[in-house]
């Protein structure tokens, strides 16, 4: 085995690649497609079987119609059969399963949490996720070696986070606030070709996984994790990057009238009856905003710009990177990046690659004293 593992490195160049500490690959993840759902539509194509939550199967066909299923209903009316409504898993071995038109590999759970809404769940193999969400975080027809850091970065992230979720339903969802993961309608070529290159590869520190954060463009600098989140780690404390500055979302603009933002922050739990200025109290070391004062005549607010982003909404409010003036009681934002700014810089890696760097250069780079390790493969 020694010997295999040796020569197994030498063909691929790679001495600074080491198998990881108990980190196996034939691991499966669980992505919430489908949260507080009062129905969707399920079709199968091909044979299958649905299984109750013991294992016990309660029915078998063949090239099932789509039909909506209900929470209110309390059934599911299948060919020659009707189901009483209880979390219940769908098998197609050699078929495929399409929840409201998109079509999953695996195995699909189905969870009512209640009288009125489901979970839905889709249960598959790590590689055949990575290409399920690959090409909805970048553009498939971006460089090779930008789709397979992506990967890499993508895998750890989601073994990172499969970590800390053994007693729950899920261990990722399927939107921004996770992976934008799209099931098997979402797979191309080429975004495939970089997760079947880099099979197995992973981003560890010290030895272990750690959260393999990524956003679209980070403005000029990454952010450091401790400044967001509880998280202090070598890898994520930022990093210069000068290559996002062609992207289209470095730059960008927004207004919002002084009105709305009382009334989102008030939704947030941020009280104010009114305000007649935003003072940006302190900066973090890559340029971001820490902290704002919201001012009135009588009152103040001091709010974090991570909460202050969220509650405006983090698609208007692209970073916390941002200088405001108010005239008129209309808030006029401009700011640079789009996205947290930890780790990755997606669009920072597309012009990398672009001009010749090799993914590994790339996680090398956005990463420091990170270690590109394989997965042991059985």
């Amino acid at each position: 085995m020694v010997k295999k593992i040796a020569v197994f490195w030498l063909f691929l160049g790679l001495s600074f690649i080491y198998p990881a500490r108990g980190i196996y690959a034939d691991e499966a993840v669980r992505i919430a497609i489908l949260q507080d759902s009062a129905s969707f539509y399920l079709r199968v194509k091909g044979a299958f079987e649905i299984q109750d939550e013991s294992g016990r199967s309660v029915y078998k066909g063949k090239n099932l119609k789509s039909r909506p299923i209900k929470a209110d209903s309390g059934k599911i009316i299948l060919p020659g059969a009707v189901l009483n409504l209880s979390r219940f898993r769908i098998f197609s071995k050699n078929g495929y399963i399409y929840i409201n038109n998109r079509l999953y590999r695996g195995v699909v759970s189905i969870i009512p949490k209640d009288t009125t809404r489901f979970l839905v769940v889709n249960e598959l193999d790590l590689e055949h996720y990575l290409r399920g969400i690959l090409c909805n975080e970048i553009a498939p027809w971006w460089p090779l070696d930008a789709l397979k850091a992506q990967a890499v970065v993508a895998r750890t992230y989601a073994l990172y986070q499969r970590q800390f979720t053994k007693n729950k339903d899920f261990d990722l969802t399927n939107d921004i606030y996770s992976q934008v993961y799209g099931g098997k309608t979402s797979e191309k070529w080429r975004s495939n070709r970089a997760v079947d290159l880099t099979k197995g590869e992973i981003l560890t520190f010290k030895g272990n996984l750690f959260p393999a954060y990524y956003h679209a463009a980070c403005g000029g600098h990454t952010e450091d994790a401790s400044m967001l989140w509880k998280v202090d780690l070598a890898p994520l404390k930022g990093v210069r990057c000068v290559f996002c500055a062609a992207s289209p979302h470095f730059k960008w603009q927004a207004e919002i009238s002084s009105e709305e933002i009382k009334s989102k922050l008030s939704a947030k739990g941020f009280k104010m009856d009114y305000f007649d200025e935003i003072e940006i109290v302190s900066l973090n070391p890559s340029g971001r905003i820490n902290e704002l004062e919201i001012k009135s005549a009588d009152n103040s607010l001091v709010i974090s710009a991570k909460d202050f982003r969220q509650a405006l909404g983090p698609n208007l409010i692209r970073s916390t990177n941002f200088t405001l003036k108010i005239i008129s009681a209309k808030v006029y934002f401009a700011g640079l990046g789009w996205g947290h700014g930890v780790g990755l810089c997606q669009w920072g890696m597309h012009e990398l690659a672009k001009s010749g760097k090799n993914y590994k250069e790339i996680l090398e780079y956005y990463y420091p004293e990170s270690k590109l390790t394989r997965r042991l493969l059985f």
